[in-house]
């Protein structure tokens, strides 16, 4: 066997290449020391996934600014887009439910449910109304093709109804039970039984990803937040005034910024849903109670029951801009708005009558008599892709 010898010169060379190779692969890690250690060659590190950006399974956001970027005018989806445009009044005290044709402003329906109907709210495929009638322990289902009701459905104490973002499950205010129901977004069948601490869990709004909701405990002047795919609560706290009585829940457009309306506090609580901080009080007026974010996104219309007006809240400049004052007062409540934006509709609580206003001017447009004790009404259908329950919060 004939060996070939290598120069000197290149045999040194050769050998200074290889170390530097060596060196070379040990800095693109920990260093050479670690690399060529007695204790072994290094082990790479586990790769770790990033985390998914929303809830597993939750239709990605349209624009990652807006939450509300998918219910701009008239934007039907094809599921509802051939609904008849309907207001449907829950009256708790009547237990009916009426229903007004908006060009009209005429009832044009009153459909029997069960007893005390609180919220009427879109399931969140659309395709059902349920009529959430608290004291009775059923929820009515209604078909908002034909505007026909169906048989009830047993749930107990269903003050009011949202669905986790990624259709998965349908979330129970349990207001009186003092719990928080996860079920079958379907069937209702429970799925999971979340007992709080806090007394009248009512309302709540999720945050943009979908990963967590607050909710607001009226009687116990409280907020809760949940987390949606573990089904707990990882955060409570009392609200700094005496007496508080939160109700509605709004999140902002862009997702960082949580409202509570509390209609003994006279205003809106505002926080950030993501450090859960103490919240600041934003006066608007008596009785604050619904929140209702307008069509363009731009600003949130916020029902002021115990002196029949309207404040309007601009997202851009963070203040109060507007208040619209009922022409002979009432008790503007829960509700919605129209699908082409034009039209914000209230209940009158206390008045067994519902308000229909211009959004542009401020101007009452129409007041209709419906049956005792109105509440969560749903403007239907409206714009979105899908429905997180009570009276309409479509993402």
């Amino acid at each position: 066997m004939t060996t070939t010898r290598l120069p000197r010169k290149a045999t040194a060379l050769l050998a200074g290449l290889v170390l530097a190779a060596l060196t070379g692969c040990g800095a693109a890690d920990k260093g050479p020391a670690e690399a060529l250690s007695t204790k072994g060659p290094a082990v790479p590190a586990k790769a770790v996934p990033a985390a998914p950006p929303g809830l597993a399974g939750m239709p990605p956001l349209l624009d990652p600014n807006d939450v509300y970027a998918a219910d701009r005018p008239n934007r039907l989806s094809p599921v509802v887009k051939d609904f008849p445009s309907r207001v449907y009044v829950p009256n708790t005290n009547s237990n009916t439910v009426s229903v007004i044709d908006p060009v009209t402003y005429k009832v044009i329906d009153t459909i029997p449910v069960g007893v005390q109907p609180q919220h009427v709210v879109p399931s969140w495929d659309m395709k059902t109304l349920w009529v959430n009638n608290n004291r009775g322990h059923t929820l009515t289902p209604i078909n908002p093709a034909t505007g026909e009701a169906g048989k009830p459905v047993e749930v107990h104490d269903p003050y009011n109804l949202y669905f986790t973002p990624n259709g998965k499950y349908a979330v129970v205010m349990a207001s009186m039970d003092k719990e928080l129901v996860f079920r079958d977004p379907h069937t209702m069948d429970r799925v999971k039984t979340v007992p709080v601490t806090c007394f009248g869990v009512n309302h709540a709004d999720f945050s943009a990803d979908g990963r967590y909701f607050i909710v607001s405990c009226e009687f116990s002047g409280e907020l809760l937040k949940v987390d949606t795919e573990k089904m707990e609560v990882i955060g409570q706290q009392k609200l700094p005034f005496e007496g508080a009585m939160p109700q509605d829940v709004k999140v902002s457009p862009d997702g960082k910024t949580f409202y509570v309306a509390d209609m003994m506090a006279h205003g809106m609580w505002v926080l950030s849903g993501d450090t859960f901080d103490t919240p600041k009080l934003l006066p608007t007026g008596k009785g604050c109670h619904g929140l209702y974010v307008s069509r363009d996104s731009k600003e949130m219309y916020v029902s002021n029951r115990g002196e029949g007006s309207v404040s309007v809240y601009d997202f851009t400049q963070n203040k109060l801009t507007k208040k619209w004052e009922l022409p002979q007062g009432g008790s503007p409540d829960m509700g919605g708005v129209s699908a082409d934006g034009k039209v914000l509709w209230l209940s009158g609580r206390y008045n067994s009558e519902v308000y229909a206003i211009d959004t542009t001017t401020g101007k009452q447009i129409a007041k209709v008599a419906v049956g005792s004790g109105p509440h969560g009404l749903a403007v239907y259908p409206q714009p979105g892709r899908y429905s997180l329950g009570h009276t309409g919060i479509f993402r």
